[in-house]
């Protein structure tokens, strides 16, 4: 199985969004994300695709899967799964796409039901901790240091990249 890693932007109080969008804009972390993700499988709830800029979708130099229960759903440029466990195993085989290498990792990049989900099989947690405690309607799961231990920490203006490797 390859390696599976959740990326994510996280405040100090777990907020990870509201109304189905980022509450902050930092360039350093979208460079982040884009150097990490870039060749590799990317996986997302069918809110956080819906929360993409058209422009965007699907995200470029990545093959997209999107997990929805709603079996007739369509995400142009994407592949569609109905669990997180289908989405793992498809992002997991080769594709006929442009974009199949990287199945090597896969990243789970959102939202908060799929990160939740992921937790239990994640390897590696990849977190922009962002010094801000806005309000919010999505949160991040709890990251319980019994399982997992910070690696390594870069520190930017009012950002902190963060690498945890589950115990």
């Amino acid at each position: 199985m390859p390696e599976i890693v959740i990326i994510a932007a996280v405040a100090k109080n777990r907020v990870i969004g509201k109304d189905n969008q980022l509450i902050w804009s930092i360039p350093e972390d979208m460079a982040h994300f884009k150097a990490l993700t870039a060749g590799h499988p990317v996986i997302m709830g069918r809110k956080t695709w819906e929360s993409l800029p058209p422009r965007f979708r699907p995200l470029p130099g990545r093959r997209n899967v999107v997990i929805s229960r709603q079996a007739d759903y369509a995400a142009p440029g994407a592949e569609v799964a109905d669990s997180l466990e289908n989405a793992l195993k498809l992002a997991s085989t080769a594709a006929e796409t442009p974009h199949a290498s990287g199945a090597e990792t896969l990243f789970i990049i959102g939202g908060e039901q799929i990160y939740a989900q992921a937790m239990a099989v994640a390897d590696r947690l990849e977190i922009t901790e962002v010094e801000l405690e806005p309000a919010g309607d999505a949160w991040f799961p709890e990251i319980p240091a019994v399982n997992w231990k910070k690696t390594s920490k870069i520190e930017g203006a009012g950002y902190a990249f963060v690498t945890y490797q589950r115990q």
